[in-house]
């Protein structure tokens, strides 16, 4: 390719402009096959709060009310590539019920699309303590007998 380039004069006035023929050297960075490769984008991640809400569809087996409303779930995290990590508790370190809630888990979160996959990280520090219930859970704690 050839390109007219002033030499110093008149832009206007021909004989001030020399042709310089560019050479694949001097277009690097100016063509699309010279940029860097950029990242494709994104998959749709999923909202820290749609995953709230759909985490009360699971429900804690032995007191009938969801985990969300418990106060068992503690922090939800989404990664790029629309993985969910879930830090929660249970009631009691000796609760045998974990396989029911995880069953759950996966159905309120990957059956319907919301995220790729998903990870509970089981934890145990702060304790769990009917201070974390939310008003919400506290009033279906009430409607079932329980004082709270």
């Amino acid at each position: 390719m050839t390109t007219a380039v002033p030499s110093g004069g008149d832009p206007q006035t021909p004989e001030t402009t020399t042709t310089v023929t560019e050479t694949p050297e001097h277009r690097e960075g100016r063509t699309a096959a010279d940029l860097p490769e950029q990242a494709a984008p994104a998959a749709d991640v999923a909202k820290i709060e749609d995953v709230e809400e759909a985490m009360r569809d699971v429900v804690d087996p032995e007191l009938g009310i969801n985990v969300v409303d418990l106060g068992l779930v503690y922090d939800i995290r989404v990664e790029t590539d629309n993985t969910a990590t879930i830090d929660m508790t249970l009631t009691s370190a000796a609760c045998p019920l974990t396989d029911v809630i995880e069953d759950q888990t996966a159905s309120a979160l990957t059956s319907g699309g919301l995220v790729s996959d998903f990870r509970i990280n089981w934890v145990w520090m702060p304790p769990w303590g009917p201070e974390k219930i939310t008003e919400d859970g506290r009033e279906q704690l009430r409607a079932l007998g329980f004082t709270v």
